[in-house]
């Protein structure tokens, strides 16, 4: 009389995978726009200088940067013990900045040239001779706003 049966030999329905793709572009997606890329090898020693006001730069697309320092340790027989320039993952020489500038501006779009920013990272033992060859070599390419780079201290005694 009774409408329901146990049936003992029922197994339990298999796991849909249709939403499995979803997922996984879902993953790869994230990780796609949460990761940066190291964009520069750095060839040079910088040990920044300490600063008690320091800015933060906000677009860092429109910076430019500029490495001055030692060489590390496997270049040091080529180069020397003195500051060298580094322009993107290639030792150049003071002359070689304004042809740098002038390719960091063809790369941007026509309404951020305006607004590029040089950012120099110099190790805090490199003579202040290159430092002002670089500033120099910088007004003739018109690229007119720096940065220098530091790190932040609470206080400097």
């Amino acid at each position: 009389m009774s409408k329901f049966r146990k049936k003992g030999n029922k197994q339990a329905p298999s796991l849909s995978t249709a939403s499995l793709p979803d997922i996984v572009f879902m993953l790869l997606f994230f990780f796609m726009t949460v990761t940066s890329m190291k964009e520069v090898d750095l060839k040079v020693r910088t040990e920044l200088p300490d600063a008690t006001e320091v800015k933060k730069l906000e677009n860092k697309s429109l910076i430019s940067y500029i490495y001055v320092g030692p060489p590390k340790e496997q270049y040091k027989k080529k180069l020397g013990e003195n500051s060298v320039i580094q322009l993107n993952d290639e030792f150049q020489e003071v002359g070689d900045i304004a042809a740098y500038i002038q390719a960091e501006r063809d790369n941007m779009d026509p309404e951020n040239k305006a607004k590029m920013t040089t950012a120099l990272k110099i190790d805090k033992s490199a003579l202040m001779g290159i430092v002002i060859d670089i500033k120099q070599e910088l007004r003739k390419a018109k690229a007119l706003k720096i940065s220098y780079n530091s790190k932040k201290v609470d206080e400097i005694q």
